[in-house]
């Protein structure tokens, strides 16, 4: 299930988002972990999260989407700017959910675009998004 990050999620929040910088080797402080939690909880400054939860309501996945103006396009913009899915929850098509529900939010706030960036090493997260979206020459996906 895919559903808006609530305050009550901090502590399996933060064991994806920790498990997500350590797959990228970045370290962010507690304080700024905090402050992200509650801007994608409280929607501020253009923020938002999802999450995707299994059957027992644990949380498997995380998504941050930033909305901005643009000076492309009347319309804003969604900036996919983290998209994790635990180890175990890999395969099970929790990354597709998530980015079908990132759309979603996205048509839901009259984004015209939807773009995110990864690493070029990360083939299994290109694979599916190779599927979903179409690669720039920035490397930078956008739908």
């Amino acid at each position: 299930m895919i559903r808006a990050l609530a305050p009550a999620d901090f502590a399996s929040w933060e064991r994806l988002w920790l498990a997500y910088l350590r797959f990228y080797r970045a370290e962010v402080s507690g304080e700024v972990t905090a402050l992200v939690f509650r801007r994608l909880c409280e929607q501020t400054d253009g923020m938002t999260g999802l999450v995707a939860a299994d059957e027992q309501g644990e949380l498997v996945g995380l998504a941050h989407l930033v909305f901005h103006p643009s000076t492309w396009s009347a319309d804003p913009s969604c900036y996919l700017e983290d998209l994790f899915v635990a180890r175990a929850a890999r395969g099970t098509g929790t990354a597709r959910q998530l980015l079908e529900a990132v759309f979603a939010e996205a048509r839901s706030r009259g984004a015209d675009r939807t773009y995110w960036q990864t690493q070029e090493f990360n083939a299994p997260a290109r694979s599916l998004y190779d599927q979903v979206a179409h690669r720039t020459s920035f490397v930078v996906y956008e739908r």
